[in-house]
């Protein structure tokens, strides 16, 4: 095996016409990219192609065209470039910054985890964190997600999961809505906002000790978005409080009854076959601090 020392050395510059030239085919305008004359992009391509001992573009009258050979070493040039830029990019005030990618279901992304990731990442500028939300649906690897938080009861295959906070469900209202509801079975005379878990009503219900009604408010299938419906006077909406603090403070939602549902929790989960990195150890730490207090 060749030792380091023993290496040929790459040769970038040449690699680097090849590439401008190949993306604009034209030597031409590779050299007006690159700030030199379209000579001294042919001269390296030309470098190039004698060193590798084949032809890489076919010289036409009217400008040029790969050859096989030069087709196939397009892709591996320019992946290259692009993952090396992509790491310089990495390097901010002195430091390599560590990718985090992290999935997040959207009433807890919203209504908990912004307003906090602040102080983390002021914590932690090391990290590079590249947040995506979901409506509960994830594909850990298919996402490429280091992590993810997650409402449910914890159990999913390959997963390894933890707890952050619980999610206990309570009707909540605008306030027109709420002067109307004195008790329970007042909600009968409202429409009820559904999400796609068809037991949650008739089981908050039976927690409140009330005859559940017929059911038949529209269906959401995001937390935040039936909020907001709640708040235009939609109906009242089935929702875990906690997540909602902002809007309940302002009176833009009004909690009319205080028993509730043990709907589940947010958990942190990870992929059993995932190795931990030094960022997802570093949120880990910090989200569960942040919720225990």
């Amino acid at each position: 095996m060749l030792g380091y020392m023993d290496r040929p050395q790459l040769p970038l510059n040449q690699l680097r016409a090849f590439e401008a030239a190949a993306r604009h085919l034209s030597f031409t305008r590779a050299g007006l990219e690159l700030c030199v004359s379209q000579g001294a992009v042919s001269h390296q391509v030309k470098a190039l192609e004698e060193r590798l001992g084949v032809p890489l573009f076919r010289r036409l009258p009217r400008g040029i065209a790969l050859t096989d050979e030069g087709s196939a070493l397009v892709p591996v040039v320019q992946d290259a470039f692009e993952r090396i830029g992509a790491t310089l990019d990495r390097f901010s005030e002195g430091r390599f910054k560590e990718v985090l990618t992290l999935g997040a279901v959207g009433t807890f992304a919203t209504g908990w985890l912004i307003e906090r990731l602040p102080k983390f990442l002021r914590l932690h500028p090391e990290i590079d964190l590249r947040l995506l939300t979901n409506n509960n649906r994830v594909d850990l690897a298919g996402e490429g997600l280091d992590l993810a938080i997650r409402f449910g009861d914890g159990a999913w295959h390959g997963t390894h999961a933890e707890r952050v906070l619980e999610a206990p469900l309570t009707p909540l209202c605008a306030p027109t809505i709420a002067a109307q509801l004195s008790e329970p079975s007042d909600l009968a005379r409202q429409p009820l906002l559904r999400s796609y878990r068809a037991d949650e009503w008739p089981r908050w219900f039976e927690q409140a000790g009330a005859p559940c009604p017929a059911v038949r408010g529209t269906m959401f299938d995001s937390s935040p978005t039936m909020a907001a419906a709640a708040m235009a006077g939609f109906g009242v909406a089935l929702l875990p409080w906690a997540m909602f603090g902002r809007e309940l403070a302002s009176e833009r939602l009004v909690r009319p009854f205080a028993a509730e549902l043990a709907g589940g929790a947010y958990w942190l989960t990870r992929l059993h076959s995932r190795a931990d990195t030094h960022a997802m150890e570093a949120f880990r730490r910090w989200l569960l601090e942040a919720a225990a207090s």
